[in-house]
């Protein structure tokens, strides 16, 4: 009864952990990309307020147009980027939702599209819902999990019709330096390729300016740009986001998205709206917060003897576990059983995570401590094993 393509695509990887630790008592969660940080007040007042006032309805298909306008002064304002809010953005049920509508709006049967490996569960399936194919291209430690534009170029087909790329990037923390991006925008050009842009990490970097990648040159007319509220302003739950591109391809993501979601939850926007408006000082506080996170547990996988990549954006590290002998599967279950500590393997993010776990710093600093304390004791015994 089920089609081949949903056959075709695994279980999210990350949430077959998140599942079996529901039932389990004393379990530190680094699974999941979850802030702990409560949405900010004032965010959360305006939805109240919203509420109070009576705004319980549907919004356009595109999103409350006093949201979009905000968008594109924000984007103006960040990247010196001009975006028609009535034509070239949307509002969409998170970035999730976005990646989705971009693949489906733009792909037919058998078009391939270029990704990094590992990269975030979506990109894939996305591309697989929407009857294309993924050609996923290998990066690793060694190259700071950067893709480039030669790897790209390597993978290339007659078939190709676009790139994603998401940077800072989930799992790994890696950023792109500009011009590895403007090498990659060089090759889009010269090929007509589009390019699908995940930006939702784009606020969390740490001691490194993110680098929008439809700001470069020419860019903006080939680029589907996905931005969202869930990260940066601890806003998870509010499933919140946008898509900025060509008016031809909002206009069709638009088309999709009008059957399928009709719109956004008119309280998400309303915050979404606080959030652009008077979020500013928040962001800068948690990712100052995050940052000392992020030291923490990148100095204790090193002390415990787990190799770690230095993350430079995003709120995830990526630590090698290749010295336990392990396969990232069984390290993840055992260590969950054994220390009732939450990771995720590697490999939910593709082949290349293999020898790899996932484990998300937006978690109190206590429990890192704890979880670095427990992480030790599996990985010594199993070394003495």
């Amino acid at each position: 009864m089920i089609s081949r393509r949903v056959q075709q695509i695994a279980p999210s990887g990350i949430r077959k952990f998140f599942d079996l630790l529901i039932n389990m008592e004393g379990v530190i969660s680094l699974g999941v990309g979850e802030p702990d940080i409560a949405t900010p007040w004032h965010i959360r007042e305006a939805a109240i307020y919203s509420l109070e006032r009576g705004k319980t309805m549907y919004t356009s298909n595109s999103g409350l147009l006093e949201l979009r306008r905000e968008v594109s002064r924000y984007l103006e304002r960040e990247y010196g980027l001009k975006y028609n809010p009535e034509t070239e953005i949307l509002i969409t049920v998170g970035v999730s939702e976005a990646m989705d509508l971009a693949a489906r709006a733009i792909l037919n049967p058998g078009d391939e599209v270029i990704m990094p490996d590992p990269c975030y569960v979506s990109y894939p399936a996305c591309v697989t819902l929407a009857e294309g194919r993924p050609v996923m291209v290998a990066t690793s430690q060694e190259d700071s999990f950067e893709i480039s534009a030669a790897t790209i170029e390597e993978n290339l087909s007659q078939h190709t019709k676009a790139i994603i790329i998401g940077y800072p990037a989930n799992p790994t923390g890696a950023i792109m330096p500009r011009q590895k991006l403007a090498d990659i925008a060089e090759l889009a050009e010269c090929r007509n390729l589009l390019v699908i842009s995940d930006e939702i990490y784009a606020k969390l970097s740490y001691g490194f300016e993110h680098t929008c990648f439809a700001s470069l040159p020419g860019m903006q007319r080939q680029t589907i740009l996905l931005g969202g509220f869930s990260k940066a302003y601890a806003m998870t739950g509010w499933r919140i986001g946008y898509a900025a591109a060509p008016a031809e391809v909002i206009a069709a993501m638009t088309k999709i998205h009008q059957y399928t979601m009709l719109c956004a939850p008119i309280m998400s926007q309303m915050a979404a709206l606080e959030a652009l408006k008077a979020g500013d000082e928040d962001v800068v506080n948690m990712v100052e917060d995050y940052n000392r996170r992020r030291r923490l547990m990148v100095k204790g996988f090193n002390s415990i003897g787990l190799s770690c990549f230095e993350p430079k954006g995003a709120f995830y590290a990526f630590p090698s576990i290749k010295s336990t002998g392990m396969t990232s599967e069984e390290f993840a279950e055992k260590l969950l059983i054994e220390e009732r500590v939450a990771v995720v393997p590697g490999t939910a993010f593709g082949s290349c995570g293999e020898g790899y776990i996932r484990c998300c710093y937006a978690t109190a600093l206590n429990e890192i401590e704890e979880a670095l304390v427990r992480m030790r004791r599996f990985v010594d015994a199993h070394r003495k094993g």
